[in-house]
């Protein structure tokens, strides 16, 4: 009897080894899964790509201006960055009025008046220089900053006038530039103007 015992659990034994040996165990190499690449951190969280200011729209704030000009000016097109555009011709040639806007102060008031100035091969001034050949016009509620300046551009005698109307969110530039002559000639006619805008 022990003996029959003993063969039947050497037979169980010997299925389970059996079984056993059937077994395989495979292993599986899983790759790891990348990651997209970060974006590139720049120095400033809003820091955005240098563009072309003179290609681009640029947004101005709620305030909207009104004018009136001479009937011998001759309107020109607008576009981004041009409000109002105005040509004016004589037998000294031909003069360009812009009217733009940007957000802010656009650097200041001497910074951009030292841009006109290189325009017509002038250096830059001084705030003080600047401040004593500043003219101040008031039109109502409106404040303008007038400049006169003369220089060249191109060999020839050149003239901008300039009014600068700054407002809390926003600065207008009113820039009339050409010959020299015919700027001086239409520079009370530019006066005027500038004493019509009226913002609504």
């Amino acid at each position: 009897m022990r003996r029959c015992h003993f063969i039947s659990a050497a037979l169980a034994v010997l299925t389970l080894l059996a079984g056993c040996s059937d077994t395989q165990v495979e292993n599986y190499r899983v790759p790891k899964e990348s990651l997209p690449p970060a974006p590139a951190l720049s120095d400033s969280a809003d820091a955005t790509p240098a563009v072309d200011m003179a290609s681009t729209a640029v947004p101005t704030g709620s305030e909207k201006f009104s004018w009136t000009a001479p009937t011998h000016w001759s309107a020109k097109p607008t576009g981004a960055m041009r409000k109002g555009s105005y040509a004016i011709t004589g037998p000294e040639g031909e003069a360009d009025l812009s009217i733009t806007a940007f957000p802010g102060d656009t650097g200041g008031l001497l910074a951009n008046i030292n841009r006109w100035r290189g325009q017509i091969s002038l250096p830059p001034q001084s705030t003080a220089q600047l401040e004593s050949e500043l003219q101040q016009l008031e039109s109502g509620p409106l404040h303008f900053e007038i400049v006169d300046i003369a220089g060249t551009a191109n060999g020839a005698p050149v003239r901008i006038i300039g009014a600068v109307l700054a407002r809390p969110d926003e600065t207008w530039f009113f820039k009339f530039m050409g010959p020299d002559a015919l700027v001086a000639k239409e520079k009370a006619a530019f006066m005027v103007f500038i004493q019509s805008v009226t913002s609504y």
